[in-house]
């Protein structure tokens, strides 16, 4: 009978094997056989209904079958909505008509007093009833708002012209310009109501 002794060496992994290359012969049938070969096409196969076995309907109130998996329909990419048209300024020839009286102003609205919130919601419902009914210009009256150290000057009279800007509201509106003097001046604007389709 032999001794192990401690110190016996660990044996060492074999070589890797070394992959033998192709002949000329093996390299000239394999390139013979790949230029008859034809790639396959793929194709878009629409997803299969699931059908429902009679033992797989669940009751009411309970887990569905396992063996059923759900399907999301496919999604469907909607055009994207124009934008509306970037606003324009109101002619000058039209500005001076609307000033002197010679084209007259449809409809009139006064903001003030009113918050934010309030102004907005009630500007949007007056320039939809414009659009609607066909009118042409109309004046927004802003007001220049409270002079003092308390209270900031002329909220509506700053936000106004930005939603007038937005494109909900740009759907509704051809363009707008401050008042003449007549009329309200920094405190009102003309606006151009946009013609219905």
């Amino acid at each position: 009978m032999k001794r192990r002794t401690s110190s016996s060496i660990p044996e060492l992994p074999a070589p890797p094997r070394r992959k033998r290359g192709l002949s000329e012969e093996e390299r000239a049938l394999w390139e013979s056989v790949a230029k008859q070969v034809k790639p396959l096409r793929k194709r878009h196969r629409a997803p299969k209904p699931l059908a429902v076995s009679p033992e797989a309907e669940t009751k009411v109130g309970t887990k569905p079958a396992a063996s059923l998996r759900h399907v999301a329909p496919p999604r469907i990419a909607l055009p994207p909505k124009p934008e509306p048209p970037p606003l324009a300024p109101i002619g000058r020839r039209e500005r001076s008509h609307l000033s002197r009286g010679r084209k007259e102003i449809d409809a009139r609205l006064d903001l003030h007093g009113m918050t934010q919130t309030r102004a907005h919601r009630a500007l949007f419902g007056f320039l939809q009833r414009a659009h609607h009914d066909g009118l042409t210009f109309v004046l927004i009256i802003t007001g220049k708002g409270k002079i003092g150290a308390e209270s900031e000057r002329g909220v509506l009279r700053r936000q106004v012209p930005q939603w007038l800007g937005v494109p909900e509201f740009r759907s509704l509106v051809v363009g707008f310009e401050e008042a003449h003097i007549g009329h309200g001046g920094e405190g009102a604007l003309y606006v151009r109501v946009r013609r219905a389709r």
